[in-house]
Order: C-alpha cells, then sequence, then structure tokens
C-alpha cells in the first residue's frame, strides 16, 4: 500500500468557514498523540486501524465510522499488515447541534458507529467535495449529515422535524439562489434572514422541493447551460457564465441531469440546425 495523505479544505457557503477533509493510506506511519480542536469523523474504507482514546482501543474496520470529541487526544496505526485507508473531516460543534436541542458538546457514548447508511453517505460526500470543494454543496451536505450523526448517535435530544410554512420558505431560498446564481448566497445567511437555524431551512427546502439546495441549483445552472450551449458558446465559456466551478463541474452535473457531456450535447443541437 503506497501512503499518501491529502488535504482539502472546504467552505461551508460563500465567504463561510473552512472545513478540512482529509484522504489517507497508511502502511506503516502511526499517529503520535495529538488532539484537535474540532470533532474528527472518519469512516474506513479499507484495511483495519487501532486508535487508543479514553483509556482504551478502537479498532475500526471498513464501513465503521469513528468519532473523536474535541480535545481528546488520541493515537492510530496499522492494525495488520497491509495497513489501512481512511476519510476524515474536522467539524466545528454548532455543525452538529444545528438539529438538536441545545449547543451543548454532543456525547457520543461508543466512538465506534455501525451506520451503513450514514457510513456511506459521509464517504460519497467526503469523495465529492474533496474533488470539487463546492461551497454550496459542502454547506449543503455536510451539516446535514453531521446534524444526522448526532441525532441518531449523541445523546443529544432530537429538535423537531417539523417547519411550519416550508414551501415558502423552499420558494424564496429558490429565488434568491436563481437570481444570484454565478455567486450564491450562504445558507447560513439565508436562513439568518428568514429567521430560522440552517438545519430548518435545509429540512424545510427538502421537503418543498424533494433535493437539497445545492442540488436544485446545480439543475437550474444546467438548464441555463443548455440555452447557452445552444447559441455556440463553448462548455468552458458557460461553465463561468452559469456559476460552476470550471467545465469539469459543468460536465459533471451536466451529465447526472441528461445523461451527456456539453460538448455532445453543443455539437447535437448545431449538427440538428444545419
Amino acid at each position: 500500500m503506497r501512503e499518501q495523505a491529502l488535504w482539502t479544505r472546504a467552505r461551508l457557503g460563500r465567504g463561510g468557514p473552512p472545513l478540512d477533509l482529509l484522504t489517507a493510506r497508511f502502511d506503516r506511519h502511526v499517529y503520535a498523540p495529538h488532539a484537535h480542536d474540532e470533532f474528527t469523523i472518519g469512516v474506513c474504507v479499507a484495511g483495519s486501524e487501532i486508535i487508543d482514546y479514553r483509556g482504551g482501543r478502537i479498532r475500526p474496520t471498513p464501513g465503521s465510522i469513528v468519532v473523536l470529541a474535541p480535545e481528546e487526544m488520541h493515537t492510530g496505526g496499522p492494525a495488520e499488515p497491509g495497513g489501512y485507508a481512511y476519510r476524515a473531516l474536522y467539524a466545528g460543534t454548532s455543525l452538529l447541534t444545528d438539529g438538536t436541542l441545545g449547543t451543548d458538546v454532543p456525547h457520543f457514548p461508543d466512538p465506534l458507529l455501525r451506520d451503513p447508511e450514514l457510513s456511506a453517505a459521509l464517504r460519497l460526500t467526503h469523495t465529492d467535495l474533496a474533488a470539487c470543494p463546492d461551497p454550496l454543496e459542502a454547506e449543503s451536505r455536510l451539516p446535514w449529515l453531521l446534524t444526522a450523526l448526532a441525532r441518531r448517535h449523541s445523546t443529544a435530544r432530537a429538535a423537531s422535524d417539523t417547519v411550519p410554512g416550508a414551501a415558502h420558505i423552499a420558494h424564496a431560498v429558490r429565488d434568491r439562489l436563481a437570481d444570484e446564481l454565478t455567486a450564491p448566497p450562504s445558507l447560513a445567511a439565508l436562513a439568518t434572514d428568514l429567521g430560522l437555524s440552517r438545519y430548518q431551512l435545509l429540512r424545510a427546502f427538502r421537503t418543498a422541493m424533494g433535493v437539497p439546495p445545492y442540488a436544485w441549483l446545480a439543475q437550474h445552472r444546467v438548464s441555463r447551460a443548455r440555452c447557452l450551449l445552444e447559441t455556440g458558446l463553448r462548455p468552458a465559456e458557460v461553465a463561468v457564465l452559469v456559476g460552476f466551478a470550471d467545465q469539469a463541474h459543468l460536465t459533471r452535473w451536466f451529465r447526472r441531469v441528461l445523461g451527456v457531456t456539453p460538448a455532445a450535447y453543443r455539437n447535437s443541437v448545431q449538427d440538428r440546425g444545419r
């Protein structure tokens, strides 16, 4: 196993706070005792690791989730020949408490969790954001998943999922995102304007629209991109005009929504117009 550690920094909304993502694979490396200011949330993806934590030992295996509290000393190293690989993110306490009652640091009685659904969602989100750390996508996906982690596995009591006027809230957010296509406001700012928490805004939007805000905006951008491609503009030009980070980001979403690349779509509609 070739050892590597790749860091990516995502931002939670335009101008929002940073959040670090780590993709790591180690054969022999052993961490010295250390602690982080934030929660360390990891998903084991291969092999097995041994972590010394709170006077005991944790042994993650593929698919398991590890939650280490802020300022808690811990180590980490391979449990067996062949090493281990994992994805980790470092999240402030507020990202885990938005959908719970109270603001105290959530307590996880068991730092090693078995939750296949949440594990798969965390891993997929980590992979997507490490490849393209879009601020609105990070803010739509990570707080939602981290709140779910706290609600399912910590001792914190869950806040109500009912958000009165969800359709009205969702339409207001949708309109703001559409109006500010290339530089959308953060969800935290939108929530403040509407007198909501970010979790309540996300809950209302997903309830009314069926998708999180970043997914709705990406599909709206794709629709706008189609119109521009039909005028003959190149995909790289169109990506900037509709707010995607680059052509690769446009291509990823264009294929998800329409099943073809922007270049193939442009060539197809131009061919039909001749």
